[in-house]
Order: structure tokens, then C-alpha cells, then sequence
């Protein structure tokens, strides 16, 4: 049984989360400051956490750092704050997702699961990601899944998170097409609910900067309105 963990200060937004993921069959529990929270994601490990920001002892922004340093939870921010910015500064951070209270019951447990879905995806072994890619700027091996970008200095190896390299690896084998964040979502995160497309968006500045690039040098593309394509060859060493 899969395990929800909800870091959140409110009663009746944790007790409606309850009856939400106990209802659909997960097992949940909940948490009602940031630092009692951070030591249940610590002990429990759950597959999915629902945060808030506005947390006691320790605040929402702190927990997703450190949730981030132990690997790649799945976290999606449950917050009051609805402006661009709150939602810019969240996906940055690297949460997968980002509601707003108030939430439909619906949306928010299909969001989950999505995330649940993708998190609970057989890795695919070494050896099974093809052909090996180089186009002079980065190179892709197929077999142990490292990337390295050419830099003034020679091949500089990323550190790239799962997501990252599947979104990487999507981009460089359709070279030249135009993705949409639809079809992004279907074949880099197995989402093929097209749910949260910002997620997109910030994924792939997330990727360029640990290629070091920026939207100028970079051979990712962002076709306006329509989606990402990438250009063989066309970067910049960083």
C-alpha cells in the first residue's frame, strides 16, 4: 500500500486529506509542523508528500530543501499562496507539483496519483536506453546513462536527476521536432495526463543550468506558444 504522508498545520485540511487518500486506498499520515514532518519523511520514507509552506518550527520552502537532499520523493506543494511567483519559487525548488487552497478533491487526488504512478515506474536497467548520443556539445551514454557537456576546459560530467535525464534523453532523441509540454509530460515523466505543464517549463531551466547554459547558449529550444525542440550541435560549450 502506498504511503501519503501531508505535512500541514490545518486540522480540516488534514483530516479532508485523510478521508481523500484513505478512500482512494493509500495509507496516510500527517504531520503538523515542518520539523515533526521532516523526521516522518526521514523515518518513513512515505511515496508521496503533501506540503504546506506556512508550517510552524520549520517552513515549508526549508522542508522541500531537505527532502530534496535525501532523494527523489515526490513532493507536491499544497499552498494558500496562488501568485506566479509563490508557484515559480516551488517548482524551482524542485517540487513535482503545486495546488492552491482551495483544491477540488478531484484535481488534487488525480495530481497525486499521477505523481504516484511516475515515482512507482520500473527503472529500466543499464544497457536499455539505446544508441549512445554525441553531437559535439553533449554526449549522452546509452549503456550507463552519464551525461558530459563540452566545456573550454573539456567534458564536464552533470548530475542529472531521473526526470532530468529522461527530459534530456526525449529532447535529443526527437532532435529537430518540436515537443509540446503535453507530449513531454507523456514521454519524459510517463504522465500522459498533460496535468501541470509549468512543470515542463521549469524542469527544463533546471536542466539547462546544470548543462550550464542559459536560454541564449543553450541548443533547447523554446518554441513560443507551442513547446521545446532540441538543435543538434547548436550550443555553446558552457
Amino acid at each position: 500500500m502506498k504511503k501519503v504522508l501531508a505535512i500541514e498545520d490545518e486540522p480540516d485540511i488534514t483530516f479532508a486529506l485523510r478521508l481523500l487518500f484513505e478512500r482512494a486506498g493509500y495509507a496516510f499520515c500527517g504531520a503538523a509542523d515542518g520539523r515533526s514532518g521532516l523526521r516522518l519523511v526521514r523515518e518513513q520514507r512515505p511515496d508521496l508528500v503533501v506540503l504546506d509552506i506556512e508550517l510552524p518550527l520549520l517552513d515549508g520552502w526549508t522542508v522541500l530543501e531537505h527532502i530534496r537532499d535525501l532523494g527523489e520523493i515526490p513532493v507536491l506543494v499544497l499552498s494558500a499562496h496562488a501568485g506566479q511567483t509563490d508557484k515559480v519559487r516551488g517548482l524551482r525548488a524542485g517540487a513535482d507539483d503545486y495546488v492552491t487552497k482551495p483544491f477540488a478533491n478531484e484535481e488534487l487526488l488525480a495530481r497525486a496519483e499521477a505523481l504516484l504512478r511516475r515515482a512507482g515506474a520500473p527503472r529500466r536497467p543499464p544497457g536499455s536506453w539505446g544508441d549512445d548520443f554525441d553531437d559535439g556539445v553533449v554526449r549522452i551514454d546509452g549503456r550507463t546513462r552519464l551525461v558530459s557537456v563540452a566545456s573550454p576546459a573539456g567534458p564536464r560530467t552533470a548530475e542529472l536527476t531521473n526526470i532530468e535525464f529522461r527530459l534530456l534523453r526525449t529532447l535529443v532523441r526527437h532532435r529537430g521536432a518540436v515537443l509540446s509540454a503535453t507530449q513531454l509530460l507523456a514521454h519524459a515523466w510517463d504522465d500522459p495526463s498533460g496535468i501541470g505543464p509549468e512543470r515542463v517549463k521549469f524542469a527544463v531551466l533546471r536542466l539547462r543550468r546544470k548543462l550550464g547554459w542559459d536560454s541564449a547558449n543553450s541548443p533547447i529550444r523554446a518554441v513560443r506558444g507551442v513547446g521545446y525542440r532540441y538543435v543538434a550541435g547548436a550550443g555553446t560549450p558552457g
